[in-house]
Protein backbone atom coordinates (compact mmCIF):
# COMPACT_ATOMS: atom_id res chain seq x y z
CA UNK A 1 0.00 0.00 0.00
CA UNK A 2 1.01 3.30 -0.44
CA UNK A 3 1.73 6.40 1.81
CA UNK A 4 1.65 10.57 1.00
CA UNK A 5 3.37 12.26 3.99
CA UNK A 6 1.95 15.67 3.99
CA UNK A 7 4.77 18.03 6.02
CA UNK A 8 4.68 21.63 7.06
CA UNK A 9 5.95 23.52 10.29
CA UNK A 10 3.64 22.89 13.20
CA UNK A 11 1.49 20.36 11.75
CA UNK A 12 -1.65 22.40 12.97
CA UNK A 13 -3.09 23.97 9.22
CA UNK A 14 -1.85 23.02 5.93
CA UNK A 15 -0.53 19.27 6.37
CA UNK A 16 -3.80 18.49 8.78
CA UNK A 17 -6.18 19.88 5.92
CA UNK A 18 -4.55 17.92 2.99
CA UNK A 19 -4.30 14.52 5.00
CA UNK A 20 -7.90 14.77 6.05
CA UNK A 21 -8.82 15.40 2.69
CA UNK A 22 -6.81 12.90 0.78
CA UNK A 23 -8.14 10.16 2.86
CA UNK A 24 -11.36 11.15 2.08
CA UNK A 25 -10.86 11.03 -1.53
CA UNK A 26 -8.45 8.31 -1.80
CA UNK A 27 -9.23 4.55 -2.11
CA UNK A 28 -8.19 3.25 1.61
CA UNK A 29 -7.11 -0.02 -0.37
CA UNK A 30 -4.31 1.57 -2.12
CA UNK A 31 -3.37 4.37 -0.21
CA UNK A 32 -3.31 6.28 2.65
CA UNK A 33 -1.98 9.95 4.06
CA UNK A 34 -0.40 10.75 7.53
CA UNK A 35 0.43 14.68 8.44
CA UNK A 36 3.53 16.02 10.44
CA UNK A 37 5.50 18.95 11.54
CA UNK A 38 9.22 20.31 11.74
CA UNK A 39 8.21 21.98 15.02
CA UNK A 40 4.88 20.42 15.70
CA UNK A 41 1.92 22.61 17.61
CA UNK A 42 0.40 21.39 20.73
CA UNK A 43 -2.91 21.16 18.68
CA UNK A 44 -4.78 21.74 15.44
CA UNK A 45 -5.19 25.50 14.90
CA UNK A 46 -9.00 26.69 15.86
CA UNK A 47 -9.50 28.77 12.73
CA UNK A 48 -8.21 25.56 10.93
CA UNK A 49 -10.42 23.32 12.57
CA UNK A 50 -13.96 25.61 12.25
CA UNK A 51 -13.17 25.97 8.45
CA UNK A 52 -12.92 22.06 8.42
CA UNK A 53 -16.33 21.31 10.24
CA UNK A 54 -18.09 23.55 7.62
CA UNK A 55 -17.21 20.81 4.76
CA UNK A 56 -17.87 17.81 7.20
CA UNK A 57 -14.39 16.68 8.45
CA UNK A 58 -13.77 17.16 12.49
CA UNK A 59 -10.24 17.76 13.75
CA UNK A 60 -10.91 18.05 16.59
CA UNK A 61 -9.14 15.41 17.83
CA UNK A 62 -6.40 15.50 15.56
CA UNK A 63 -2.61 15.91 17.71
CA UNK A 64 0.58 17.59 15.71
CA UNK A 65 3.49 14.72 15.59
CA UNK A 66 7.15 14.82 14.58
CA UNK A 67 8.30 14.54 11.15
CA UNK A 68 11.04 12.30 11.47
CA UNK A 69 13.13 9.99 9.16
CA UNK A 70 10.59 6.99 10.82
CA UNK A 71 7.31 8.69 9.30
CA UNK A 72 8.62 9.21 6.11
CA UNK A 73 10.87 6.21 5.63
CA UNK A 74 8.35 4.17 4.05
CA UNK A 75 6.08 6.29 2.18
CA UNK A 76 5.81 6.80 -1.13
CA UNK A 77 5.67 10.41 -1.78
CA UNK A 78 6.13 13.71 0.64
CA UNK A 79 4.05 16.97 0.11
CA UNK A 80 5.79 19.56 1.92
CA UNK A 81 4.21 23.04 2.39
CA UNK A 82 6.74 25.78 4.02
CA UNK A 83 9.38 23.30 6.09
CA UNK A 84 11.92 23.67 3.24
CA UNK A 85 15.24 22.14 4.32
CA UNK A 86 13.95 20.97 7.57
CA UNK A 87 11.54 18.49 6.04
CA UNK A 88 14.04 15.36 6.09
CA UNK A 89 15.91 13.61 2.75
CA UNK A 90 15.53 10.58 1.99
CA UNK A 91 17.44 9.11 -0.80
CA UNK A 92 14.55 7.66 -3.65
CA UNK A 93 11.54 9.63 -2.09
CA UNK A 94 9.47 11.30 -4.69
CA UNK A 95 9.27 15.14 -3.09
CA UNK A 96 6.69 17.59 -4.54
CA UNK A 97 6.30 20.93 -2.63
CA UNK A 98 2.98 23.18 -2.75
CA UNK A 99 3.43 26.71 -1.44
CA UNK A 100 0.63 27.48 0.39
CA UNK A 101 0.30 29.97 3.11
CA UNK A 102 0.34 29.34 6.86
CA UNK A 103 -3.18 29.35 7.62
CA UNK A 104 -1.75 30.38 11.52
CA UNK A 105 -3.67 33.66 12.87
CA UNK A 106 -5.54 34.59 9.48
CA UNK A 107 -8.84 35.02 9.17
CA UNK A 108 -11.51 32.67 8.03
CA UNK A 109 -11.90 34.04 4.58
CA UNK A 110 -8.40 33.12 4.08
CA UNK A 111 -8.58 29.98 6.19
CA UNK A 112 -11.21 29.05 3.39
CA UNK A 113 -9.43 29.86 0.40
CA UNK A 114 -6.40 27.67 1.65
CA UNK A 115 -8.34 25.12 2.34
CA UNK A 116 -10.05 25.60 -0.98
CA UNK A 117 -7.27 25.21 -2.99
CA UNK A 118 -5.67 21.97 -0.95
CA UNK A 119 -8.85 20.66 -1.77
CA UNK A 120 -7.91 21.51 -5.63
CA UNK A 121 -4.32 20.25 -5.34
CA UNK A 122 -5.94 17.02 -3.92
CA UNK A 123 -8.27 15.95 -5.87
CA UNK A 124 -5.73 16.51 -8.96
CA UNK A 125 -2.76 14.67 -6.85
CA UNK A 126 -5.51 11.84 -6.08
CA UNK A 127 -6.65 11.39 -10.16
CA UNK A 128 -3.21 11.95 -11.93
CA UNK A 129 -1.85 8.66 -9.36
CA UNK A 130 -4.61 6.50 -9.85
CA UNK A 131 -5.46 6.49 -6.00
CA UNK A 132 -9.13 7.41 -6.15
CA UNK A 133 -12.15 5.71 -4.92
CA UNK A 134 -13.34 3.30 -7.54
CA UNK A 135 -16.62 5.64 -8.15
CA UNK A 136 -14.95 7.83 -8.59
CA UNK A 137 -12.46 7.00 -11.13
Amino acid sequence: MDKVVFACVHNAGRSQMAAAFFNELADPTLVHAVSAGTQPADGVHANVVSVMKEVGIDLRGRRPQLLTADVVGDATLLVTMGCGDECPYVPGLAVEDWPLPDPRDRPLSEVRAIRDALLERIRTLVKSRAWARAHDR
